[in-house]
């Protein structure tokens, strides 16, 4: 699925805004929520967010034990990884080229910039860390830790549409 950059430009009248609307497709200033749904299918975290909302994931890397940050945004209904902090080049990180501009980081490590990749299904499969690894959501002002609910469980963190209820599968 690929991203636009910069803002929508939504032509064609009250015909195209029908149309999206019965697709089911999230429309621009449509409200949004971000879960997190454990493998029982629970939803153990809910934020609503807004288009052009960004979150993190923060963990603790396990070999090097440093912070690594992957930063996400809400575009055009679509769940994107915008950009990712790395303090070091440890197992597992890096930069591919191709995937974003890497830039030193003021307070060290670098930042990988302009990643712009869509999540598939709005749908991110993650195997939460021990609570050393502390995985955490970072949305909205809160810090929500995954890690001291769901250590070493698979969940799922999702985009979807405020009011959008039910099983999504990724």
């Amino acid at each position: 699925m690929p991203v636009r950059k910069g803002k929508s430009k939504i032509s064609g009248g009250a015909s195209l805004l029908l149309a999206l609307s019965l697709s089911g497709a999230p429309l621009a200033s449509e409200n949004l929520r971000l879960d997190v749904v454990d493998e029982d299918g629970a939803t153990v975290f809910h934020e609503p967010v807004t288009e052009g909302a960004q979150w993190c994931v923060f963990w603790n890397h396990s070999v090097q034990h440093f912070l690594v940050r992957d930063c996400f945004a809400a575009l055009d209904g679509n769940m994107v990884l915008e950009r990712s902090h790395q303090p070091d080049f440890a197992a597992g990180l890096g930069h591919i080229p191709g995937r974003g501009t890497m830039t030193s980081a003021p307070d060290g490590g670098y930042w990988i910039e302009g990643i712009n990749e869509a999540v598939p299904k709005n749908c991110l499969r993650l195997r939460v860390g021990a609570p050393g690894v502390d995985h955490r959501i970072v949305v909205n002002g809160r810090d929500f830790n995954l890690s001291a609910i769901a250590p070493r469980k698979a969940v799922r963190i999702v985009l979807r549409p405020a009011g959008q209820e039910g099983e999504q599968s990724c």
